[in-house]
């Protein structure tokens, strides 16, 4: 933790992904702990931070424990009228501007969240779960 420089690790990634991967992880956070203290970037997007990472032989991302990943949450399902490809997707899409990439055929909305009419209130507009048949 940057506030009380203590470096937390995860023993299930030791676990699951063997000592080789730990010390790349462990040399990603001491290159963010050296980075901090220096005064320099320390953040994944700073070019010191890649730089430090590169030459001590970091580990840019480390691996998914199987079975702890947040699934993303699918809200829209758009089928393609004409090929019948799914999208599936979190945002939703204009079907105006956006068409199906594997025949640039028109997207229809089957499930998803839709902006209802009616306003709670506080005038805002309410969010209604709906099915297309």
């Amino acid at each position: 933790m940057l506030h009380d420089h203590r470096l937390e690790f995860n023993a299930s990634q030791l676990e699951h992904f063997g000592m080789d991967e730990f010390i790349k992880i462990i040399k990603h956070e001491l290159c963010h702990y050296h980075l901090h203290l220096a005064g320099n970037g320390y953040k994944h997007q700073d070019q010191a931070f890649k730089r430090l990472l590169r030459q001590v032989g970091g580990s840019r991302y480390c691996g998914a424990i199987p079975g702890t990943c947040n699934r993303s949450l699918v809200r829209y399902i758009y089928q393609c009228e004409h090929c019948r490809q799914r999208y599936e997707r979190r945002r939703r899409l204009d079907t105006k501007k956006y068409v199906c990439g594997k025949c640039r055929g028109k997207l229809l909305l089957i499930e998803g969240k839709k902006l209802s009419d009616k306003k709670n209130k506080k005038g805002v507009d309410v969010i209604v779960d709906f099915v297309v048949n």
